[in-house]
């Protein structure tokens, strides 16, 4: 399966279908409705994508790969140290999340509707990005940081993180970095200033 295609008209049309999943929802959105949302033919659709599955697959695959790279560039630029990239990771994912909501949310919510021809390809994306977390929740457990086990930890701060969409309004007066402030905080052990935030009042 190769769902992979980086063509600026069928990245335009993978977003505009990762916007009606998310309206519809998957099982409810008809390839008559994708076509009309595209301003396209239904037959034309095809000739972009095989079916609705692999609409479905090229925005989850879009979503998590832009959520990877997003993660790795975080952690390389950030500091060495637990707590820096621990509030990295959470603001790398908040950004991810709110820049490229509609798949991330399709991500979130779809993956179960995927085919599993299209979960075996998928999934090396979505295990090397639960990677990332776990080796920096390693790494904040090691320091003692935070306590408890990871697996634990892991989905209880990436479902924290996860549900800001259903809530979180961007045009707000809180940016992304104070939402990963909030949350490193609420999980650690000991009040320590953020990274790059004075101690002054």
């Amino acid at each position: 399966m190769n769902v992979v295609n980086e063509s600026p008209r069928r990245k335009e049309l993978t977003r505009l279908a990762a916007q009606l999943f998310v309206q519809e929802g998957f099982d409810r959105t008809t390839v008559r409705m994708l076509a009309q949302e595209m301003g396209i033919k239904s037959g034309s659709l095809f000739h972009h994508f095989r079916d609705k599955q692999e609409i479905l697959a090229a925005v989850i695959e879009e979503g998590t790969q832009n959520a990877l790279t997003l993660a790795r560039q975080a952690l390389e630029e950030c500091g060495d140290s637990a707590s820096e990239r621990l509030h990295a990771m959470a603001k790398a994912h908040l950004e991810t999340l709110l820049t490229d909501r509609n798949a991330h949310v399709v991500a979130l919510y779809e993956w179960r509707r995927l085919d599993s021809a299209a979960r075996d390809h998928l999934s090396h994306l979505r295990d090397a990005y639960e990677e990332l977390w776990e080796r920096v929740i390693d790494e904040a457990l090691a320091d003692g940081l935070i306590h408890g086990d990871r697996f634990l930890v892991s989905r209880f701060v990436m479902g924290a993180l996860n549900w800001t969409v259903r809530w979180y309004d961007p045009e707000g007066p809180r940016k992304p970095e104070d939402l990963a402030h909030e949350l490193v905080a609420m999980i650690t052990s000991s009040t320590r200033t953020p990274p790059g935030q004075s101690t002054k009042v």
